[in-house]
């Protein structure tokens, strides 16, 4: 479970109400809300606040349609996280969220990208945030998506068994046309369906074809690799079309297998000023990481690819 912060720029009588992936949201968001101007909120998750969603929906049967408390059900929808930014810091433009599973936040890193090229004077809040809660998790887990036996994070890459370990977080981002103090730039994002490796292999290739200048090479591969030998297929079939410079890395032994996962993996390598030993998989040779490829995917059938470039390059440990 994530590890939640004090969240002083949220009013405690507000706060009290909020379901977890609304405080989560607001207290990632709050940063860069204060500090900067924002045209627009953008935001992706699979479920938003299911657990108060599950509460009102017990309700409904408990009070038979009778009397019910609105609390649950205004923090319950996906929207919530969305709109209590804009609320909190009166935010009235463009205010959005997206809900597409495990491509949630792609969708809206889609969304925000069409923005700027329409705003390039712009600048938006982009964020993806997903919570834990009972009712997804017992529905996950009879659909066999976590493992079984007992397992530690520090072991779950050495696992060959089915499934992976559950997780949740928030991460927000701002995004402009403005080159001036960016931290990275993101050059692509692309989506994919399939269940088939073959077809995730040549939508990869197509994609660095398309990114990448002919003597441009990848310096670090992340991926998404989450211990769920079903899914590993994916992963190795990616992995193959890099050599030796590129270092290829994971991240969901940090954070755990979750719908908008990707927000935490761009989070990452905007922010590590090193690659850590524990992330890597691969050493490559590259004494510098500067062009990233993301790589994840969500149950071995929502596939997504970033392509990033960081305006410093992060050191690429041994």
């Amino acid at each position: 479970m994530a590890q939640e912060t004090i969240y002083p720029g949220i009013p405690p009588s507000i706060l009290r109400r909020m379901g977890k992936a609304v405080r989560m949201g607001i207290g990632a968001a709050i940063p860069i809300a204060q500090q900067n101007n924002v045209d627009g909120i953008i935001i992706g998750t699979a479920n938003g606040g299911m657990e108060d969603c599950i509460k009102f929906l017990n309700q409904i049967k408990d009070y038979d349609e009778g009397m019910l408390t609105p609390g649950n059900f205004v923090q319950s929808t996906p929207n919530a996280i969305a709109a209590q930014i804009g609320l909190l810091h009166k935010n009235k433009g463009y205010n959005i969220t997206h809900v597409h599973r495990g491509l949630a936040f792609e969708n809206a890193l889609l969304d925000a990208a069409m923005l700027l090229s329409e705003n390039p004077h712009h600048q938006y809040l982009l964020g993806g945030v997903d919570e834990i809660s009972d009712y997804n998790y017992n529905i996950d887990w009879l659909d066999g998506c976590f493992k079984k036996e007992k397992i530690s994070n520090a072991e779950l890459y050495n696992s060959n068994s089915d499934g992976t370990i559950a997780g949740e977080g928030a991460a927000m981002f701002l995004v402009n046309n403005n080159s001036v103090n960016a931290v990275a730039k993101i050059n692509a994002v692309q989506t994919l369906h399939t269940t088939n490796e073959e077809d995730v292999r040549q939508a990869l290739k197509q994609f660095l074809q398309q990114q990448l200048p002919a003597a441009q090479q990848t310096d670090l591969l992340l991926t998404g690799e989450n211990g769920d030998a079903r899914q590993s297929k994916c992963y190795i079939a990616a992995e193959s079309l890099f050599d030796s410079h590129t270092t290829i890395a994971r991240f969901k032994h940090l954070c755990g297998e979750f719908p908008t996962a990707s927000a935490i993996a761009l989070w990452l390598v905007c922010y590590l000023k090193k690659l850590p030993q524990h992330m890597i998989k691969r050493q490559g040779t590259a004494s510098a990481v500067r062009h990233i490829i993301i790589c994840n995917n969500y149950r071995g059938l929502q596939h997504g690819f970033m392509h990033i470039t960081l305006e410093q390059g992060l050191h690429n440990s041994i």
